[in-house]
């Protein structure tokens, strides 16, 4: 008898004003288990960073796909977060020699795959894989967050990671948007316009 793959997926990265949103895969080894997984927002910095670690050199396959800032633009945030989904599993099956069996999706829909797939409200809270998941996307992102203060320091990307705070709001107000904004997003397309004082 066959092993049964299940693969937890979740994504970081709706809410912010600039950049990717990323999915991240995962499916678990239950041979070389992982301690500690739990939703990634509830963890620290530090800890996020060990777990992601272990995730990559434990798991018995991972995936990181995700959605440009020009995608999500084009075809609207949930759209751009089905389809990171996807390219993460996707990316999963390459390391895992095959589709999983079934994917667990954090939320209430699930993007259009070949297997099974089931969404779960809070997701990343219950189900061990889909923690995983999320702190793979969530780490991702962070990290590509950093590269991005590293070449637009002035908006202060590594503090507040794109969210939309008050020194994000100032920082678009003073310098405009870069690039890597999303435009279709209300207050980057306020500046755009000119219709921020």
């Amino acid at each position: 008898m066959s092993l049964i793959w299940i693969c937890g997926v979740d994504e970081a990265g709706r809410g912010p004003l600039v950049g990717a949103v990323v999915a991240g895969a995962v499916v678990l080894d239950p041979q070389n288990p992982i301690e500690g997984l739990k939703d990634s927002k509830k963890l620290t910095p530090a800890k996020r960073e060990f777990l992601y670690e272990q995730i990559m050199s434990k798991a018995k396959a991972w995936g990181v796909g995700e959605a440009s800032p020009a995608e999500i633009d084009e075809i609207n945030i949930l759209q751009a977060t089905m389809l990171a989904m996807r390219r993460a599993i996707e990316d999963l099956t390459i390391r895992l020699g095959a589709w999983p069996d079934k994917a667990l999706i954090d939320g209430n829909r699930c993007p259009k795959l070949p297997i099974a797939s089931e969404a779960i409200v809070k997701g990343d809270a219950k189900e061990p894989a889909i923690s995983a998941a999320s702190i793979l996307a969530k780490v991702t992102r962070d990290h590509q967050m950093q590269s991005l203060h590293a070449l637009y320091p002035h908006y202060g990307f590594a503090q507040h990671m794109g969210y939309p705070t008050e020194a994000h709001f100032a920082a678009l107000k003073e310098h405009g948007a870069c690039q890597e904004h999303r435009r279709t997003f209300a207050p980057v397309r306020a500046v755009l316009e000119g219709s921020v004082k």
